[in-house]
């Protein structure tokens, strides 16, 4: 392995290439119509639903002190105008904020479902492995707020707690290395959809 250059033989960043428009998460309110979930929701097919895993080291495992809800994936195709739209905001909001290099999403959108008790403990959707080259994360509330209780997508941001907005058909994309995670959801029904957009390896 070749020795790595020390770091002060390396030249100083120039200002323009500072990013000064980054943003912790970005929220679009009303990003899907009332008929769009309507549509999206319908998808759920019991005959299709998993125990959602972590991943860890790469290994898909199933880990109940960390997470606990049921997901399914939502298959292309029929279903290209969901991919079309979140992958048009996810481009638009990458330009503008972040100018990560993507390439375009890494598998197939996840519908998630979390009720009785269910929740995802603090975690990073980038890690070691397959999530190695995810860049931006994209969750959309499906559910309104009044269909449950607990379940909210909190933020981690400078050892400050932030709650995202769970107004129904928000779309809310941030860096896949954000701490965040899922509270309890204490009655109900929370339904959202969760994706990720892909890169090459930082450097």
């Amino acid at each position: 392995m070749p020795i790595a250059k020390p770091f002060r033989s390396l030249p100083p960043l120039k200002r323009k290439e500072y990013n000064h428009e980054f943003a912790d998460y970005v929220w679009f309110t009303n990003f899907f119509t009332p008929e769009e979930i309507v549509k999206i929701r319908a998808l759920w097919n019991d005959e299709q639903v998993i125990d959602a895993k972590v991943v860890d080291k790469g290994e898909g495992l199933m880990r109940d002190d960390l997470r606990k809800s049921r997901v399914m994936w939502i298959k292309p195709g029929i279903n290209n105008w969901i991919y079309d739209k979140l992958e048009q905001a996810c481009n638009q909001t990458n330009m503008n904020r972040y100018k990560f290099e993507v390439v375009g999403f890494q598998t197939e959108l996840q519908l998630a479902e979390y009720t009785g008790g269910g929740f995802f403990d603090w975690h990073m959707d980038f890690g070691a492995g397959d999530p190695s080259n995810r860049k931006l994360s994209i969750t959309v509330q499906l559910s309104a707020p009044e269909e449950y209780e607990g379940g909210d997508l909190q933020f981690m941001i400078n050892q400050n707690i932030i709650d995202a907005p769970r107004t129904q058909g928000t779309a809310i994309i941030f860096p896949s290395f954000g701490l965040h995670r899922v509270l309890p959801v204490t009655s109900g029904k929370r339904m959202s959809i969760v994706g990720w957009i892909a890169g090459p390896p930082y450097r």
